[in-house]
């Protein structure tokens, strides 16, 4: 058996979280009683600057239910920042950790088969889906596209991995050496190494409330992941300068061979095209590189990546 903590990073989810405890908690119950994880494994349910009622709802679950500890963070940080802040929060007091999103469309019947690879030697296992069936096809092209452009970036995530996940406490350790303020921990668990292995399950539909990651949020998240990990874009924008630079001598030879034959025209085309174009690709690359020393500028501040305002059940651990 192990202590196992339940980790779940909470933002707006008033319409659901009364539905989420009462599942999570009897799926416990019944781990407990087929000791697979100790008696005094918990729940914690992290609240991310919610402006609906999803702290009060919380709070109430708390009072009467000493098995679930709510964590208050003192504003909206954000989805990865929370997951970290519970686990950060609670390191060296359980033996592994779940993280799994509030909304309950991951299948908690894959942490069964989690907590097996873990008592089989794994230190971290991956809740992959294998099937995305529920998904729209725009959804579904847009994940599956992300999932391959990191890997051709370089970036080292799991194929269909979200943040549902098992680590044990040894790996929590070792990522809390990880300090960086542009935080995408699906690329950085598996930086950390160690045996792993994977789950496969099927996503379910969405209970009550609305998705936290419409298209604006994923096309961010998935830039911050690229931009945190990689430096191709730094190395296309190389070839891109290259390539513009071969560009502007083919110009320059065709300029002259109309000069030297007399075949030059008198018109704006062929000085406002190149000018537009180098202008243009210019703004690009210098956008680009800005994007990275903002990175960098964030990260010397050093700043806090989340402050906890209220700890409830704490001493209860």
């Amino acid at each position: 058996m192990c202590k196992l903590l339940l980790v779940v990073p909470c933002y707006n989810e008033q319409e659901i979280l009364e539905k989420t405890y009462s599942t999570l908690s009897m799926y416990f119950s019944e781990l407990k009683e087929r000791n697979a994880i100790t008696a005094d494994s918990k729940i914690c349910f992290v609240n991310d600057g919610s402006r609906d009622s999803t702290w009060i709802i919380i709070d109430s679950i708390c009072k009467r239910d000493s098995n679930i500890i709510g964590l208050k963070l003192s504003r909206n940080f954000g989805h990865q920042a929370a997951l970290v802040a519970g686990l950060l929060h609670h390191k060296n007091q359980f033996d592994c950790y779940v993280s799994i999103d509030a909304d309950l469309q991951d299948d908690l019947r894959a942490i069964d088969g989690m907590l097996e690879k873990y008592n089989e030697g794994s230190k971290i296992v991956y809740g992959v889906r294998n099937d995305r069936s529920t998904d729209s096809f725009f959804k579904r092209f847009t994940a599956e596209t992300f999932y391959k452009l990191m890997q051709r970036m370089g970036v080292p995530t799991v194929y269909n991995h979200a943040d549902f996940r098992l680590i044990d406490n040894q790996v929590l350790n070792e990522f809390s050496n990880f300090g960086e303020t542009n935080l995408f921990i699906r690329g950085i668990i598996p930086m950390i190494g160690f045996q792993s292995d994977k789950v496969y399950y099927k996503r379910l539909e969405r209970e009550a409330g609305e998705s936290k990651y419409p298209l604006r949020k994923m096309l961010i998240f998935a830039w911050n992941g690229i931009t945190s990990f990689s430096t191709v874009p730094m190395k296309l924008v190389l070839w891109f300068g290259i390539f513009n630079f071969v560009f502007a001598m083919g110009i320059t030879v065709w300029v002259l061979i109309c000069k030297l034959f007399g075949f030059t025209v008198q018109g704006w085309t062929s000085i406002v095209l190149p000018m537009t174009f180098f202008s243009g690709s210019n703004m690009i690359a210098i956008g680009l590189i800005g994007e990275y020393v903002g990175k960098i500028y964030e990260e010397v501040k050093a700043r806090p990546r989340y402050i906890i305002e209220t700890v409830l059940n704490e001493e209860k651990v």
